[in-house]
């Protein structure tokens, strides 16, 4: 039966297991996020880089996987959106931490609101896929509708940071808190992307 199921059966992966692990990496990242602004250490940086690091590493093992498979629980096209959007989750975030370090400024200024609610975005879509597959659509599009009223509250909360922004700030630093408030956005983009994959990921499975 083993030499069946190695050479003769199509291979098989569990991929929920697989996209959870992505996930859980990506949120780990968020989380040292919310520690950089609660914290302010400049040792957080480097642990962001290395949660990326890994995160990267998880995509491209998914990747091969899905590469090498025939039989998937949803389509190719589902998962392979789903791994490039929790790598980008974790992409961004060390986006963030590049602009910290060239910028040289205060990590989030007044913005620990913003950042809550990354982390929460974080914890709810990873609580989604816990749940893929075995919880009702009903119960998962609340999840899932929770995770896009945060996105709107985040975008919302940035807009206000925008334009609460010191007008006696010199142009160059206006414009690197801007891009800073403005890829804090990007990070709730990508996971609300990684929702809207997960609900089409859910209806498929129904």
């Amino acid at each position: 039966m083993g030499f069946i199921r190695n050479f003769l059966l199509p291979k098989e992966v569990d991929f929920d297991a697989a996209m959870l692990e992505q996930a859980r990496e990506a949120r780990k990242v968020v989380e040292l996020l919310y520690r950089l602004c609660m914290e302010g250490e400049e040792q957080t940086l480097d642990a962001i880089v290395e949660g990326a690091q890994r995160a990267r590493k998880l995509k491209d093992r998914n990747m091969k996987e899905l590469l090498d498979v025939f039989i998937t629980p949803y389509d190719k096209e589902s998962i392979y959106r789903m791994i490039t959007q929790l790598d980008w989750i974790a992409l961004s975030v060390k986006h963030f931490q590049i602009e910290v370090r060239v910028y040289r400024a205060p990590a989030l200024m007044g913005h620990e609101p913003i950042v809550s609610l990354l982390r929460e975005m974080a914890r709810t879509l990873e609580d989604g896929l816990a749940q893929l597959g075995k919880t009702p659509l009903a119960h998962m599009g609340e999840e899932i509708d929770r995770i896009r009223d945060l996105y709107d509250e985040v975008v919302a909360q940035c807009a206000r940071a925008a334009a609460a922004l010191d007008p006696k700030l010199e142009c160059k630093q206006l414009l690197h808190q801007r891009d800073m408030l403005m890829q804090l956005k990007e990070i709730a983009r990508r996971i609300h992307v990684a929702a809207n994959t997960l609900e089409d990921m859910a209806i498929k499975v129904v």
